[in-house]
């Protein structure tokens, strides 16, 4: 894979998205989201495809593999007139499920994770686009052929590279909230807790896009820290509004204001609270393709150690304001992956000068190499050594 260029700084903002109160079902908190003003010449519809790996080429003799079960088409209007958002397109159907399994596993093979189909369209692959940008962090490897580094990381850098991840109708819980509850007039979006830990966030342009889209996300990726808060946490309170605390109410326009103020306090305390390890951070944002007066583009964390970290994708119009959102968080280990492959990169790639700026002698950097999967990027006889400093 190509390696993802550190772009321009930005911040996640939800102006324009209006909360509203929580829904509560078991472990699984959903917030929706909800647009004053909808985004008229923006539309998304899914594209399902069946269960099979997709093998996408990201760069010169390398591929994104992955299970893929559905993708988005992006309509866009170039003069700001509504566009149109086409239905479900299901390939090749097939009576495959889960009790009728595929005799084998097919392998698609996308040209691109974002691809044009026409002179206002957009098909591309919902988080694998995000995903594909932190697997390619630093995929090339070592700049510098320092002697602590192997011949194959010198030579094909960290290919190949894995992660897991776990889809949506594995996340208990997750299938029957958004089975169960209503969607809002004018919903465009929803916060995704687990164990009321941020599980993802998915905006879209319209609410039409969302009522087609909201059962998508259980073929979205979720981590291995969502998937185990799911399988082991109990039901979390549900939060309720308390007019009590607003003092005596004679009348109905007095009602009316304490059930707004209640709502404002709801929405505050969400976006700075619950939602604060999402939208206070700086990203590293790379854009992936213009649509009209709207971009596309992938972003990173800066891999903060035993803080919450998300990776996603956005499209944002020309004044920033966010059409479409969705995100992944990652692991510790994912995030501990990421923090040690930027600090080497931002020490080129030279072990005891990377190791003073953290901290630790060479030895116990090498080691956390080792513990992070990233052994064979060292010489056996350096990381040998290491062990043997370790145990001294």
């Amino acid at each position: 894979m190509t390696t993802t260029a550190s772009g321009p700084a930005f911040r996640l903002d939800l102006a324009g998205l209006d909360v509203r109160p929580a829904q509560v079902w078991g472990g699984v908190r959903l917030v929706p989201l909800v647009r004053s003003e909808p985004i008229e010449d923006l539309r998304l519809h899914p594209e399902l495809y069946e269960p099979e790996y997709a093998a996408v080429p990201v760069g010169r003799r390398t591929d994104y593999v992955a299970f893929v079960p559905h993708g988005f088409v992006a309509d866009w209007t170039r003069d700001g007139t509504p566009a149109a958002a086409y239905g479900t397109r299901l390939d090749a159907p097939s009576a495959v499920t889960a009790a009728n399994p595929p005799e084998r596993v097919r392998v698609r093979v996308p040209r691109r994770m974002a691809k044009r189909e026409g002179r206002n369209r957009l098909r591309f692959l919902p988080l694998h686009l995000a995903m594909e940008g932190y697997l390619a962090l630093h995929f090339g490897g070592p700049s510098i052929a320092w002697e602590e580094w192997s011949d194959r990381a010198l030579r094909h850098g960290l290919s190949p590279r894995a992660e897991e991840a776990y889809g949506g109708d594995r996340v208990r819980g997750l299938a029957d909230a958004l089975r169960v509850f209503e969607i809002h007039p004018g919903q465009c979006g929803v916060v995704v807790y687990v164990a009321d830990a941020l599980a993802a966030a998915f905006v879209v342009p319209h609410p039409d896009d969302y009522r087609a889209l909201h059962r998508t996300l259980l073929l979205d990726l979720y981590g291995e820290l969502i998937h185990h808060y799911a399988t082991l946490s109990a039901p979390v309170p549900d939060f309720r509004a308390d007019l009590r605390t607003a003092g005596p109410i004679n009348s109905i326009a007095e009602l009316r204001a304490a059930v707004d103020g209640q709502e404002r306090a709801w929405a505050a305390f969400h976006d700075d609270t619950m939602a604060g390890g999402l939208l206070e951070p700086d990203y590293r944002a790379r854009v992936v393709r213009r649509l009209g007066r709207f971009s596309l583009a992938r972003f990173l964390p800066e891999f903060r150690p035993k803080q919450e970290n998300h990776i996603g994708e956005a499209i944002t119009d020309e004044h920033g304001r966010l059409a479409y959102l969705k995100t992944f968080r990652l692991s510790e280990a994912q995030v501990r992956r990421g923090h040690l492959l930027d600090r080497l990169a931002a020490h080129d790639w030279h072990l005891p000068t990377a190791a003073a700026a953290l901290g630790l002698t060479a030895p116990q950097l090498g080691l956390r190499l080792e513990a992070a999967g990233f052994a064979g990027l060292l010489r056996q006889d350096v990381l040998d050594h290491y062990r043997r400093a370790a145990r001294g």
